[in-house]
């Protein structure tokens, strides 16, 4: 496998970056909505604040990964709606295979090796 972007240095944007995206490739979320998914879905492991979401999900639209549509909830208030886009699925499973193969390696080292 050729070099990939996932490294020590920067596995913790990678990490949020796959994480969201992996949710949004459910269906659409809005921001609040992803944030108490993820955080459900990891038993509390993975934890969202605004000032490390939104610059993420901003950044994400920006590169055309996700796209965000303003509409109304049930209670009248305006809410932006993040759903993925194609390109940004593509991004996702290649992201996906990166962290797989970086995990795997990893668990190589530091794991114990049955005779």
């Amino acid at each position: 496998m050729n070099k990939t972007n996932v490294e020590i240095s920067n596995l913790p944007k990678y990490c949020n970056e796959a994480l969201i995206l992996a949710v949004l490739a459910r269906g659409d979320r809005h921001g609040y909505q992803l944030a108490i998914e993820i955080e459900e879905m990891s038993d509390g492991l993975f934890k969202f604040n605004h000032g490390t979401l939104y610059p993420i999900l901003h950044k994400l639209e920006k590169e055309n990964l996700i796209k965000g549509l303003w509409e109304k909830s049930d209670t009248q208030r305006k809410r932006k709606y993040y759903s993925i886009t194609r390109k940004g699925k593509n991004y996702f499973y290649q992201q996906k295979a990166e962290l797989e193969h970086f995990l795997s390696t990893f668990i190589g080292i530091i794991g114990e090796k049955k005779k």
